[in-house]
Formats: structure tokens, sequence, C-alpha cells
């Protein structure tokens, strides 16, 4: 399989993307602990599906004009870590929880440590919004993005949380993951 890739320049810095061709397979910032290196059989393509509609969408989440996201995702790992970040789907725009709410929503309430090992290893952040997850305590724990990444996606949620917009015919900020 090839792996396509582009860069978006994005106001909190460049977001490697990753496709399949057909579905995103990752989008990563560049300092993200958990960031594949560019192999040399990659092949940087910016037309390739679903490079366009992703960045269409990023930008408009930065504009504060998306609260949700309407993409074909296969996010690669584990089944537990696939449960884990279809769960974060659920957060709303704007809305944090605890990594034991997480661990409880997905059925496993003391699996608190294993959900955040999973979200530290989400392929897909933004999209997949792992930032929305903090500490009990309401503390910024962990972003493989770093902290200052975390606390800018937070902040402009915060600044754009009053009428949420719908834009798309999914509920709920579902994601279609395929191939999983």
């Amino acid at each position: 399989m090839t792996t396509f890739y582009s860069i978006f320049e994005s106001p909190v810095g460049p977001l490697l993307l990753m496709s399949d061709a057909i579905s995103l397979i990752g989008l990563h910032t560049d300092n993200d602990k958990h960031r594949p290196v560019v192999q040399p059989d990659w092949v940087r393509n910016d037309s390739v599906a679903p490079f366009a509609q992703t960045v269409a969408q990023l930008r408009a989440y930065f504009d504060g004009r998306r609260t949700e996201f309407d993409l074909p995702l296969a996010p690669r790992g584990t089944e537990f870590q696939i449960k884990v970040w279809r769960e974060l789907c659920n957060i709303r725009y704007g809305e944090t929880i605890s990594y034991a709410e997480l661990a409880r929503r997905i059925g496993r309430p003391t699996a608190s440590r294993a959900v955040g090992h999973s979200n530290a290893r989400n392929p897909i952040s933004i999209i997949v919004p792992c930032h929305r997850v903090i500490g009990a305590d309401n503390s910024l724990t962990g972003y493989a993005g770093g902290l200052d990444r975390k606390l800018a996606l937070l902040a402009l949620e915060a600044r754009n949380v009053g009428p949420r917009i719908k834009d798309s015919g999914m509920s709920g900020g579902q994601l279609a993951f395929g191939g999983i």
C-alpha cells in the first residue's frame, strides 16, 4: 500500500497529513512525539483523497466555522485503541472529559492508564479530538503535540462555543472509520 502525504500550514504549526488514497490515516503536528518519519517510498501529492476535503474542514475549524468533521478515517491501531479513538469523537466541541470518564464511557472504568496510552497514540490528532481529554483535577496533562498546542486548541474551541454548527449529515460528531 502506498502512503501519500501532504503538509498543511495551520495556526498551530505545520500538520503532516497522511492518506491511503481513500481515507485519512494520519494527522500529526511537527513536534508530535509519535509522528512518523516520512519514508522514501511515500508520495507527496496534495491532490490525493481526502486531502482537499481535510484541509477545507481544518481551515473552517481554525476559523471557528466548523465544530465537527466529516471525513473518511482509517487509523491503524489495536482493537482497544480504535475503541478509545471512536469514543474521542463523541466528546463535543468545546467540552472536556477526564481519562477516567473516557475509560468509563468505553466500558472499562479501571482502564484509565490504558486509555491515556491509547489517547497519546492517536494517529489523527485534532480531527479525533484527543486534546479534549484532561486530568481528573482539570489539569492539562499529556498531549503528543505538546501542552502549548493542547491549550491553543482548547482555547480556540472555548472562544467559539456559541451556536454549534453541524454542517454534515453525520450525527453527534461521528466520523466514518473505514477499514477497521
